[in-house]
């Protein structure tokens, strides 16, 4: 199974464009209201702080891209940011029966997927992927996948 929102980069990226225009915008109405005009008094504040926390939130939610394809004896998961210096890509290939486990975990706006893969050095890896831009169903697929390959392991192993 493959599963990617890479076709939705062109969304993604305009938002975050906005976004810091948007901060841009509110840093120069802040300076324009403080030298200038001081209508507002101490909401002007909310002229940078307001812009400035939706640009910690779109950061905080994590990569925008996320690839999952299953075809084949392995399995390969990319993540990576719109803007490529915020950010190391993340590319991870491994065989399907290293895969022992996963959990999904789903905080607010944000979700994470962590793999456990079978490795020769420490016993077990874990491997952490930001999935918080994935709508439901492609969630739902993923869990389906995986839970499929994870009940597949386990009645080899039985």
């Amino acid at each position: 199974m493959r599963l990617s929102n890479r076709n939705k980069t062109s969304v993604y990226s305009f938002l975050t464009t906005l976004l810091f225009m948007f901060s841009i915008c509110g840093v120069g109405a802040y300076i324009l209201e403080e030298f200038k005009f001081n209508v507002l008094g101490r909401e002007s504040l909310l002229l940078v702080a307001i812009p400035l926390i939706l640009v910690v939130l779109n950061y905080l939610k994590g990569r925008h891209i996320f690839e999952y394809d299953s075809d084949g004896e392995a399995l390969h998961f990319r993540n990576r940011n719109i803007i490529p210096f915020l950010a190391r890509p993340l590319s991870d290939e491994f065989p399907k029966y290293k895969l022992l486990k996963f959990e999904i975990i789903d905080i607010f706006f944000i979700k994470r997927l962590y793999v456990t893969i079978s490795s020769k050095n420490s016993g077990s890896t874990i491997l952490k992927y930001e999935i918080s831009y994935l709508t439901r169903k492609e969630v739902n697929d993923l869990k389906f996948s995986l839970n499929k390959v994870v009940k597949a392991n386990n009645e080899k192993k039985s």
